[in-house]
């Protein structure tokens, strides 16, 4: 059917083109000729300026409909907490975005521009999305095929909001814990990163029979093109410090932080992110030896290489130091689109003047073109420039809501169930007759989610649509349960209380990138006084929200049982579904969990491997309602 739809299209879009006046038949606009005839036709019409104009990747708050007819601009985007309006819905997001593409396509040549957005958890700068659990939360369920569910269900939400270029997914392989991007991260192990990779499919499509490998595939308009990042080595940096130095041999980068680059493209992942950190001094936006030589030459992907948000300027230290090396360095390098996002004006003159100047060579330029146009033909955008509202009803769907709720159940790792081997306490009985909730994170949504949702950093409070842990307990206890909530509690609180349990819910608030890097993974206050205030009284169960490992060693022993629920989402029903005993806790450790940071970096395989909780690690529980 869709097949001869498609004909049928051709046919007419050829009658239209043969009989309006002096019109004379263009290859790249027919859709029934091969991409890379359409891409070579185009080409070959192109101005150096339309060229370079491709090569640009603007923020949404500079880009109007003039900005992209007069600088013939390729790609607008998000950044982080970047949105048309507070709780912007749907509509509001493809109004913006087809106003802009309006202004792409009243361009001599017509090429539609391309919309990319973060969306590394869900669609999860959008109000009312699904947030499913972070990377490190997947990690631990260890199943590429949920992965997969979660990486359809994220496009269908992205394309509800005329989106069609996701940046993820992370396929950082994160060595060190103190790492602030080390959430984005499914595990310490490269074959657990490896298997989740799974997720491209989920965002693209399945690739068809006999479908050339290298080659980006985007299957159809309820799919995305998606983004493997950030290459390479950026999990492995010095003391976890953001956008640091990798110091490994080549040996250790390809073995390590490679091989789920391999499985990337041979899924077909559409483009391929790059690091800000450097490799052994040399910065990775600057690297050509990995980008063009190993990346492109060697691997032969054939997708398009894009920047990260001001990825060249840092080539420089002061970054922007001199702007003019810095986009010579990175488009020879091999970047085909440079996320700039706002000064787009001096990215475009220095360019065209270091090609007037065969400092960059015009091969040079159009091969970063014809990446780029390849990724537009895949995606349908010349045939399908604008968004509609056929997909709205998507976001924050219900059936979304149901997988991440049970990506939630299936993430949580039990690390403690009671003092000994014969004093289980999970799971919880639902006819207690006074439950004791407390913590910091118990009823705090932006904390459950944390960073990358709504706001770069993340937020505090009621941020978006979801379930907090709260709510859930609520709503899965015995009606005649009576829930008492106290964020922080004293002891006499406790004592004087009366409760049949506790339920305490602690961990780090929400960051993102460099200002969530920490030397000393500490829980903040008051969430150990919080453990020492309830767990010295009541029997308790300690869940843990949290990007990684922290410390919680001196307050295990006071413990009854202690969950890693890691960042959760807004599925925070999940949480209680295994608490109270309907699923079973199944979740393995996708990283080390230390005892003391000064045993950083330590991964499976270390000589001196000594963790608190070994990589691997997960008590498993039956399903059963206690009594």
């Amino acid at each position: 059917m869709a097949a001869s739809r498609t004909c049928v299209m051709g046919i007419l879009l050829l009658l239209c083109w043969t009989s309006v006046g002096d019109a004379k038949y263009v290859k790249y606009k027919d859709p029934m000729q091969p991409v890379d005839v359409r891409v070579s036709d185009l080409m070959k019409r192109m101005t150096l300026a339309e060229k370079i104009g491709q090569m640009a990747q603007i923020e949404r708050s500079v880009a109007s409909a003039l900005v992209m007819k007069d600088y013939f601009i390729g790609s607008v985007l998000s950044g982080g907490g970047s949105v048309p309006a507070p709780q912007a819905s749907a509509e509001d997001w493809i109004n913006m975005i087809n106003d802009f593409q309006k202004g792409a396509l009243t361009t001599r040549l017509g090429i539609p521009m391309i919309y990319g957005i973060d969306a590394v958890h869900g669609n999860n700068n959008v109000y009312n999305a699904t947030i499913f659990p972070h990377n490190i939360g997947l990690g631990s369920t260890r199943d590429p095929d949920l992965v997969k569910r979660i990486g359809s269900a994220t496009a269908l939400e992205v394309r509800a909001t005329g989106i069609t270029y996701a940046f993820a997914p992370c396929i950082a392989v994160c060595r060190d814990p103190r790492w602030g991007r080390c959430y984005e991260s499914y595990s310490e192990d490269h074959e657990i990163v490896q298997a989740m990779t799974q997720i491209i499919p989920g965002l693209q499509g399945d690739l068809p029979t006999n479908y050339s490998k290298g080659i980006p595939y985007v299957g159809g308009k309820d799919k995305v093109a998606a983004c493997a990042k950030h290459f390479v080595g950026d999990g492995g940096t010095h003391k976890g410090i953001d956008e640091n130095n990798t110091i490994i041999n080549r040996h250790e980068l390809l073995s390590i932080h490679m091989p789920a680059y391999y499985n990337s493209i041979i899924d077909g992942v559409s483009t391929i992110m790059v690091s800000y950190s450097s490799w052994n001094g040399v910065k990775m936006h600057a690297n050509r030896d990995l980008i063009t030589g190993f990346l492109k030459n060697t691997l032969h992907f054939k997708g398009m290489v894009i920047s990260d948000w001001q990825g060249i300027d840092r080539i420089t230290s002061p970054p922007g130091a001199n702007y003019t090396y810095s986009v010579q360095a990175g488009v020879n390098a091999g970047i085909d689109m440079v996320m700039i996002p706002y000064d787009y004006t001096s990215f475009i003159g220095n360019l065209t003047t270091l090609v007037n100047n065969n400092v960059v060579s015009m091969s040079r330029i159009d091969d970063a073109v014809s990446r780029i146009l390849r990724l537009k033909f895949t995606l349908g955008l010349f045939e399908n420039p604008f968004a509609d509202l056929s997909l709205a009803d998507q976001l924050g769907k219900k059936e979304h809501r149901e997988l991440a709720r049970e990506a939630v159940r299936r993430s949580l790792v039990l690390l403690k169930n009671g003092k000994s081997n014969k004093e289980e306490v999970l799971p919880l009985s639902k006819k207690a007759q006074k439950i004791l909730v407390a913590g910091s994170h118990a009823d705090n949504l932006g904390y459950q989610c944390g960073g990358w949702t709504i706001e770069w950093q993340g937020g505090d409070g009621n941020i978006t649509v979801g379930t907090t842990i709260l709510d859930a307990i609520k709503s899965t206890v015995d009606p005649a349960t009576s829930v008492v909530y106290s964020e922080n509690p004293d002891p006499t609180f406790v004592e004087s209380g009366n409760f049949s349990y506790a339920i305490v819910v602690v961990g780090e608030t929400p960051y993102t990138e460099f200002a969530g890097d920490s030397f000393n993974l500490t829980i903040p206050e008051p969430g150990p006084s919080t453990i020492k205030n309830v767990c010295g009284t009541v029997k308790c169960v300690v869940v843990i929200v949290s990007g990684r490992p922290v410390v919680i060693e001196p307050y295990v022993p006071v413990m009854d049982a202690l969950v890693a629920a890691w960042l959760p989402g807004t599925e925070g029903q999940g949480v209680a579904d295994v608490l109270f005993g309907d699923y079973g806790f199944t979740g393995k450790l996708s990283r080390t969990w230390f005892k003391s940071v000064d045993q950083l970096p330590m991964n499976v395989g270390d000589k001196h491997y000594d963790p608190l909780f070994p990589f691997g690690f997960g008590l498993v529980t039956k399903p059963g309602t206690a009594a």
